[in-house]
């Protein structure tokens, strides 16, 4: 093959992207990505996933010196806010991981283009660069791994300044005196908590009727509680109708659908989380004939291909959540796929976390969904209050629920709130992946004092064994 003709072309460098080239890689396709950015990691690494994290992590430790060490016996005479230092490790933890990417690339010997690609025939695709300059590469088999973008209000134009995608919320030079943040789902609330936490005055305004969307009522309450106590306020089944741009900030009118009262709201930064759209424009699919669904999304079969064959999509731009490691786990399976093998994604098992301060994690179905769907369960509760090593921690809040079938015992589900539940989370994972049953993560051997104990005993309560303190 010329340094133009490859097995698989990817559009897109972000999780499902990149992770799916190195699969492919590793399996023996000639690979080649094509990037329209700067670096690479898409969303996820450079405005996403990874520095969210970091200013998490950055403002909890921030709260923790104002307020947690001296029960631990540690004294600070002086705790001050550094902004401008802690953007910059932010910056450097995304720099770290994208530029890991491109070492993968080329130990993996993936070709990288950096420019717009557009699919401009079977098995071709052309790729435009910062200049203009263009040229078309040759492959066997074409995916689409855009990956999404803001949903912006028409009231409410990104200017990422005053009003702000996660893009912007992510490089304030100041911490805002108030912000508004519309859309109480993962983005709005993990956002929301960093400036709240850096001195922010963060009032959520939320649509529904409930924060989180599908997430476990009994989750919610417990994170809407612990948020509440930090200072966040919340406006609950509440349109936003409009808004006006000063230059001492943004002013918000709304309507409470409960009532129809109106009112407005003043702050100087509004962070817009009203959700995610597949981002596919430009990328060819009309000239192709690439069919979408009504939400905009690549109607793709089991097989991850598109109406027209040779052309696949996986990630953010087809049907599913909007998750990093869902992107991830469809571009392996792409790349075992068109390697002759079988891929597989058990869609049943993705899990869901909310990095807020206390943590959610879900895998599988709620309560609620179970009852819907006509399916008799039994539930197991443990709260991190009767853990000993959450004790010790000095975080105690939340629980660990496990959702079993009353009749087979099969796992269903879990729903965890509280300390490190991102990370316990995945022991129900994989015992879900395999089938199992509540019985058999109760009678799994647990070390003690571990946070991991919790998801044992909530095991133990579905058949109502659990061992209180």
């Amino acid at each position: 093959m010329s340094d133009t003709q490859f097995d698989l072309i990817i559009i897109g460098s972000g999780p499902g992207g990149y992770v799916g080239a190195i699969r492919a890689a590793q399996l023996g396709l000639k690979t080649a990505v094509i990037e329209k950015d700067k670096t690479y990691g898409g969303t996820c690494l450079n405005v996403g996933c990874i520095p969210s994290k970091a200013l998490l992590q950055s403002s909890e430790n921030y709260v923790a010196a104002l307020h947690d060490f001296e029960g631990h016996g540690i004294k600070l005479s002086k705790v001050e806010l550094d902004l401008k230092t802690m953007m910059s490790r932010k910056d450097k933890v995304v720099k770290q991981n994208t530029e890991g990417i491109a070492f993968l690339f080329k130990k993996n010997k993936i070709t990288p283009f950096t420019g717009f690609g557009k699919i401009v025939a079977a098995g071709k695709v052309e790729v435009k660069d910062a200049e203009g300059k263009t040229q078309v590469l040759t492959t066997k088999n074409i995916v689409i791994a855009t990956g999404s973008v803001p949903v912006e209000l028409p009231f409410l134009k990104f200017d990422e300044k005053r009003i702000v995608s996660n893009t912007g919320a992510l490089v304030l030079s100041e911490v805002p005196k108030s912000m508004i943040v519309v859309g109480g789902g993962v983005i709005g609330l993990e956002l929301g908590s960093v400036w709240q936490r850096l001195g922010s005055k963060v009032t959520v305004i939320e649509y529904a009727n409930r924060l989180g969307g599908a997430t476990d009522p009994d989750c919610m309450t417990v994170l809407k509680r612990g948020l509440e106590k930090e200072g966040m306020s919340f406006m609950i089944s509440t349109k936003v109708t409009g808004s006006k741009v000063a230059n001492d900030g943004v002013e918000v009118t709304y309507e409470a659908l409960t009532d129809g009262k109106t009112g407005s709201l003043k702050a100087d930064v509004v962070l817009v989380a009203t959700g995610r759209k597949p981002f596919t424009a430009g990328v060819g699919l009309e000239e192709m004939g690439i069919q979408k669904d009504p939400q905009g999304r690549i109607i793709v079969d089991h097989h991850y291909q598109t109406n027209v064959p040779g052309i696949y999509a996986i990630g953010d731009c087809i049907p599913g959540p909007m998750l990093a490691h869902k992107a991830e786990e469809e571009g392996v399976a792409l790349a075992e796929m068109l390697a002759g093998g079988a891929g597989h994604v058990n869609y049943n098992t993705v899990p869901g976390v909310i990095y807020t301060h206390p943590e959610i994690a879900t895998v599988g179905l709620t309560e609620e969904q179970c009852k819907e769907k006509g399916i008799e369960v039994a539930v197991g509760k443990f709260p991190f209050m009767a853990n000993g090593r959450a004790r010790a921690i000095g975080f105690s809040e939340g629980f660990v629920k496990i959702v079993a079938d009353k009749k087979t015992d099969r796992i269903l589900g879990a729903h965890m709130v509280g300390p490190s539940v991102s990370e316990l989370i995945h022991e129900v994972v994989v015992c879900m992946e395999f089938g199992g049953s509540s019985e058999d993560l109760a009678r799994s051997f647990h070390a003690h004092p571990t946070l991991s104990e919790a998801v044992r005993e909530a095991a133990l309560g579905v058949e109502k064994r659990t061992r209180q303190m």
